[in-house]
């Protein structure tokens, strides 16, 4: 949509949302451990990325898509839990 940083608009959407998601990246860090942190920030944009690929790209929304999604928020939703943090 950027059209290669080329379509203004989109390229600021683009860097805020960047510099936002490692701006929350940094204040999780402060909370959980590391790898925890990064394994539940790159699991939440690649389902972001999913889903927002079948709305704005009519990419397929098969089931086992979703299942896959699924099996995503499940490991990260256990990381979280056995990350020794009981915020």
């Amino acid at each position: 949509m950027s059209e290669g940083f080329s379509n203004l608009g989109i390229s600021i959407l683009t860097i805020i949302g960047m510099v936002l998601s490692f701006y929350f990246l940094a204040l999780a860090l402060k909370e959980i451990p590391l790898g925890t942190a990064y394994a539940i920030w790159t699991g939440i944009g690649t389902i972001g990325t999913v889903i927002f690929g079948i709305i704005l790209f009519k990419e397929p929304a098969t089931i086992l898509r979703f299942i896959c999604i699924g099996l995503i928020l499940t490991g990260i939703i256990g990381l979280k839990l056995l990350s020794g943090e009981n915020s």
